[in-house]
């Protein structure tokens, strides 16, 4: 497990424990068994997107301050400079880069999305909210509950996230922007 991860995992093992919530009450706010949610927090299995934000609506917080440790400090605009803005890691072959996480009270969250090709099929996740996917280099494939489409450059989709869904680079590196309305 990465470095990232496992700080992500502090905080918000930490920040349960300061508000006195108990892990097993988190993890039905989140829709999680808890000891699917307990594995998260102990940084044993890797965190999902809509996890961490789930968590974060939890708990009353930004998302910013699980992925950073700091809380968003800009009210009327930010500015994110190009190869800037807080980077994430998730596990080996993909990483996702925050581009409002600056922002106080966003709706939505745009990042740009690197994927690097894998032979398996993407993992499948959930959150809350709506999810638009723009691509912008490669060919993504995106999995939406049963349906499989492959997005070339130039291609997006706008989806309901509360189906199980994953993409995955193929042929070659893949970038691609996401919009996540939580």
């Amino acid at each position: 497990m990465n470095d990232q991860i496992r700080q992500i995992a502090q905080r918000i093992k930490e920040l349960r424990e300061i508000l006195d919530v108990a892990a097993v009450d988190l993890a039905k706010q989140v829709n999680l068994p808890v000891e699917e949610y307990l594995n998260y927090e102990e940084a044993k299995t890797d965190i999902p997107i809509g996890v961490i934000y789930g968590v974060a609506t939890a708990l009353n917080v930004d998302p910013t301050v699980l992925l950073t440790g700091e809380a968003p400090r800009m009210n009327d605009y930010t500015i994110v400079r190009k190869g800037q803005g807080v980077e994430i890691e998730r596990y080996k072959g993909y990483k996702f880069r925050s581009l409002a996480f600056n922002y106080i009270g966003r709706q939505f969250d745009p990042m740009v999305v690197d994927l690097e090709p894998m032979e398996t099929p993407p993992e499948l996740v959930v959150h809350g909210g709506q999810e638009f996917n723009y691509v912008i280099e490669g060919t993504v494939q995106l999995v939406i509950g049963s349906r499989e489409f492959f997005l070339h450059a130039g291609d997006s989709a706008f989806f309901n996230p509360q189906t199980p869904h994953g993409q995955r680079a193929v042929g070659g590196p893949v970038r691609f922007l996401t919009i996540i309305n939580e």
